[in-house]
């Protein structure tokens, strides 16, 4: 295994597994864990009992073109979870950038068969925001390098209602009465499947704040649970296929604010506002509300 440390003022924020090491199952891919709060504590949870393909904070799919990028079992319609023989991987490539608070480099994404499907650029980012809380920025490029088109689907999208994870994801350490906030109101369940502003989980001593850091981003929905584990996922095909054309890029941008201690969904809303993470350039027509709330949009999942 082969990792990178990322700092900020001599302070060990976050380890970068770039080369991990994980069975076939799990679909081995780049994550960053354990990321910790300025004072250490740690926000980040990998290779848990329940769901040992989930690790720290990275990029996956569940489906890109049949081949489970998720790790664990295939949603298959019809019929539900299944164990498939079509795990993929994302390979490291080259570095461009180490160092400096940012990372950034080349990944591959192979099919069970070991051919390409896709090429990757990503570059991660750690900068201080105050005194109790820095930012990681983690964007994603993703372009299909096959002759054909590539279809990115959630199991959401193939009739598992709720499930339309797919993308940037957080798998959250084991905690008891975690809070979630968002311009929604309180809970998962008001945010599940709408797109929103921002989202924000609070444990016993820290909380962690996800934020669009892009147009395009900002028009995904959100995965939320807080039941059986805590996990946070931007979806990019919550219902519906998304369809990469041969050459056809998907990239992605979030945010994320890690704070010590326990913000309310005022302060969180403020330290979003303050840092500027919710411009992305949106007109205020392209901002739809929902059920008058500012900050919310698109539409909840029924």
């Amino acid at each position: 295994m082969s990792a990178q440390v990322l700092r900020l003022d001599g302070r060990e924020v976050a380890t970068y597994v770039w080369q991990p090491e994980a069975p076939a199952s799990s679909s081995p891919r780049p994550f960053l864990h354990p990321v910790r709060t300025l004072a250490g504590r740690t926000v980040t949870d990998a290779v848990p009992d329940s769901h040992p393909h989930q690790f720290g904070i990275g990029v996956a799919y569940p489906d890109i073109d049949g081949v489970n990028f998720w790790g664990g079992r295939t949603f298959v319609a019809g019929h539900g979870p299944a164990w498939l023989d079509n795990h993929g991987s994302q390979r490291h490539e080259r570095w461009e950038r180490r160092g400096g608070g940012e990372l950034a480099h080349s990944l591959r994404w192979l099919g069970p068969d070991e051919r390409v499907l896709l090429r990757e650029r990503r570059v991660i980012g750690c900068e201080p925001v105050s005194g109790s809380v820095w930012a990681l920025s983690v964007r994603s490029r993703l372009a299909n390098v096959t002759d054909r088109p590539l279809e990115v689907r959630s199991p959401a999208a193939k009739g598992r209602v709720g499930a339309g994870y797919g993308g940037f994801f957080w798998r959250g350490p084991a905690v008891s009465g975690a809070t979630v906030l968002s311009p929604a109101g309180p809970g998962a369940e008001p945010v599940h499947g709408c797109s929103a502003e921002w989202v924000a989980v609070a444990g016993a001593d820290w909380t962690m704040v996800f934020v669009p850091g892009d147009a395009d981003t900002a028009r995904d929905r959100w995965f939320v649970r807080a039941r059986d584990y805590l996990g946070v996922c931007s979806s990019v095909a919550w219902d519906e296929p998304l369809v990469l054309q041969p050459g056809e890029e998907l990239a992605r941008h979030v945010v994320t604010l890690v704070a010590d201690g326990v913000l309310n969904a005022e302060s969180a809303a403020e330290l979003v506002a303050e840092r500027g993470a919710t411009d992305h350039g949106l007109p205020a027509a392209d901002r739809p509300v929902l059920g008058g709330t500012p900050g919310l949009h698109s539409r909840p999942v029924t």
